[in-house]
């Protein structure tokens, strides 16, 4: 089955509530795997967890998601207004060899997105971060 999810979502926390159930709601229609809704429902959660917290300094923006679902594939296409970051070059990178205890906060995050999705990009077009995901139906 081939479709399309489109949000858009206000820059706040309370929207991580709306994003999960959309998200869900729509791979269950789209009949994946629970493993890849898992996933899915993580990278996006973080992503958009670190836009609200980091991107912005006053209310008033939004975020927009476009979800493409194919029998053999997913597109996740998130793009922000905020200030120029690449999550995937600018963040620091997770210290996964010191003790846990010692570990800088920040960084696993992005590196679990990294890890669980097959391709991750990003580029900054028309005063906009967009970060591309593709995960593969496996």
């Amino acid at each position: 089955m081939t479709g399309t999810l489109r949000l858009r979502l206000k820059a706040e926390t309370e929207s991580l509530d709306e994003l999960g159930e959309a998200v869900e709601q729509f791979g269950l229609e789209q009949d994946w795997a629970s493993k890849l809704l898992f996933q899915t429902q993580l990278a996006l959660e973080e992503l958009v967890t670190n836009v609200i917290s980091h991107g912005y300094r006053e209310r008033g923006h939004s975020i927009e998601i476009v979800i493409l679902s194919s029998p053999e594939s997913l597109t996740i296409e998130l793009s922000d207004d905020s200030w120029p970051f690449n999550p995937l070059s600018d963040a620091p990178a997770a210290n996964l060899d010191a003790a846990l205890e010692d570990r800088p906060v920040g960084g696993l995050g992005l590196h679990l997105v990294r890890t669980i999705m097959d391709d991750t990009r990003y580029v900054r077009e028309d005063g906009k971060n967009r970060v591309t995901l593709t995960k593969g139906r496996d």
